[in-house]
């Protein structure tokens, strides 16, 4: 690894830029360094999907290899022209999507994103996914220097994500919440 930080201020960011990996400065508004905060949150949310207690250990597993392949897509996407992602890691998640996937019932109405603590917060997770991917294209059309495997990546990661919640739906609760369409009609 290289330099460790020993000091976490540093004041270079109180202009509004940004250092990115390569040590070039942007604006901290700029598409690049929302995509890679976007992806760093999505990050953080699944943390908090892995901070709530009892959780099944294959999602465990799961969430935390997925954390790791965030920090890396992190990286990547901090550093122009750097790939990280590699498309063994989209397999990986296509197997596993699959796996947790495979058991569940199918799907006869919407769900609504909530239940238990660890569903909320892996639809949440999802979500925040979703706009990271948003955020990633947006930086491939203005750049047209974006790995396609990233955006791959984390379109993969919301399905996932969402199959997941359903997972820890019945976990928690035994059940899913779904959208009632008959409270519509007068």
């Amino acid at each position: 690894m290289g330099n460790r930080l020993s000091k976490i201020y540093t004041r270079t960011g109180d202009d509004g830029t940004t250092g990115l990996g390569d040590g070039t400065r942007v604006a901290k508004d700029d598409v690049r360094v929302e995509a890679y905060g976007t992806v760093d949150e999505a990050n953080s949310a699944i943390g908090v999907v892995l901070a709530v207690a009892g959780l099944p250990p294959a999602v465990h597993d799961c969430l935390l290899a997925v954390q790791h392949d965030l920090f890396d897509l992190g990286g990547e996407l901090c550093i122009p022209g750097t790939r990280l992602v590699a498309p063994q890691r989209i397999d990986a998640l296509e197997r596993a999507l699959d796996g947790f996937n495979d058991p569940l019932p199918p799907l006869r109405e919407f769900i609504l994103p909530g239940g238990g603590p660890a569903t909320a917060a892996c639809h949440l997770a999802r979500t925040i996914t979703r706009r990271a991917e948003r955020r990633v294209w947006t930086l491939a059309a203005a750049s047209g220097d974006v790995n396609p495997d990233a955006s791959r990546y984390l379109n993969r990661l919301s399905d996932l994500l969402f199959v997941i919640a359903r997972v820890l739906a019945r976990h928690e609760n035994g059940a899913e919440l779904t959208w009632n369409r008959e409270r519509l009609k007068p």
